[in-house]
């Protein structure tokens, strides 16, 4: 898979973990996930900021979690050419700011926004920072998600914001960006062929994250953002993440183009993992909720939710890369 250096505007580029305590943070997704962490910040820094590395390349961090926050959590950044004019059209959407645009030192400029349910993102523009060096392999990220209960007020936000289209895929939805995958076959020449022969849908080249209703009686639900890393064996990691002290609020179960686990880490950040499973293309398409969250308690099945890949997911249809 070729590593990326920068994406195109309106691609979700990183993500990064707010945690009570990073040090655990570290030692958890250490071992899961084999990363090498690196605190970057400069001395005298008001506190750490670490960037997990897989194969010299980045692909996330973590971070600590801001004083009042209710619980640790990840994080979905968008490339953006300017965050100030991103500002603004979230205003005009009718959207949130809750954080101003600012520099985050050499590495580029940032702003933390709410969609007009309040689903929590952020925005990057770059500048030493260029975003997820290594996606779609085992330990970085394969995909991000939005839950929403109101898709048709969604499709209004992100397209203003971002110029985002929604796809239909099959029983799921996904985000496509128009010229999103001409800017991928720059480097990547073979992309619309290998989609075709996979039997990937028309437009599927353009898409950049999963567009997920939140559906049946799940009212201690919010909408938000999710993400999904890419693991080499669904079932190894599920076990893994026990033996570090996470808890598997969804076993690993076959959905289609995949095989994938909901995790939520020791301090309750809630993410999936997933494994691209070719054969199983034609299994009966499944979301999380209808897989095995309707047994778990009300505590554990949001969480579920939270982290939920329902959709295009099951498709391995990468959103940082392709």
């Amino acid at each position: 898979m070729p590593e990326r250096d920068g994406y195109m505007s309106g691609v979700p580029c990183w993500v990064d973990t707010s945690q009570p305590d990073p040090e655990a943070a570290i030692a958890f997704y250490g071992g899961l996930f084999g990363w090498e962490l690196e605190d970057v910040m400069p001395p005298g820094s008001p506190g750490p900021y670490f960037v997990a590395r897989v194969r010299g390349g980045d692909v996330g961090a973590i971070a600590p979690a801001p004083e009042g926050a209710e619980r640790a959590a990840w994080n979905t950044y968008i490339w953006v050419d300017s965050a100030d004019a991103a500002a603004a059209k979230v205003r005009a959407a009718g959207g949130s700011v809750a954080t101003e645009p600012f520099d985050a030192t050499g590495a580029g400029r940032m702003a933390v926004f709410g969609d007009r349910e309040g689903a929590g993102f952020r925005v990057w523009q770059a500048n030493e920072h260029r975003g997820a060096g290594i996606v779609n392999e085992p330990g970085s990220v394969v995909f991000n998600g939005l839950s929403t209960r109101d898709p048709a007020a969604a499709r209004s936000f992100y397209g203003s914001v971002f110029g985002w289209q929604a796809l239909e895929i099959g029983s799921g939805q996904a985000w496509r960006l128009p010229g999103y995958g001409d800017f991928l076959e720059r480097t990547d020449p073979d992309l619309r062929r290998r989609m075709a022969e996979g039997g990937a849908p028309e437009g599927f080249e353009d898409v950049v994250a999963a567009l997920n209703p939140i559906v049946g009686n799940q009212p201690d639900v919010a909408p938000h953002w999710s993400v999904t890393f890419a693991v080499e064996d669904a079932d190894a990691t599920a076990e893994l993440a026990t033996a570090l002290g996470g808890r598997v609020l969804v076993p690993p179960v076959d959905v289609p183009w995949s095989r994938m686990t909901v995790i939520a880490d020791p301090q309750g950040a809630t993410f999936t993992a997933s494994k691209f499973v070719p054969e199983n293309r034609d299994v009966g398409a499944a979301s999380v909720e209808a897989v095995s969250v309707a047994s778990l308690s009300p505590r554990a099945r949001r969480a579920a939710v939270l982290a939920s890949p329902a959709g295009p997911t099951a498709c391995g249809r990468p959103v940082v890369a392709a």
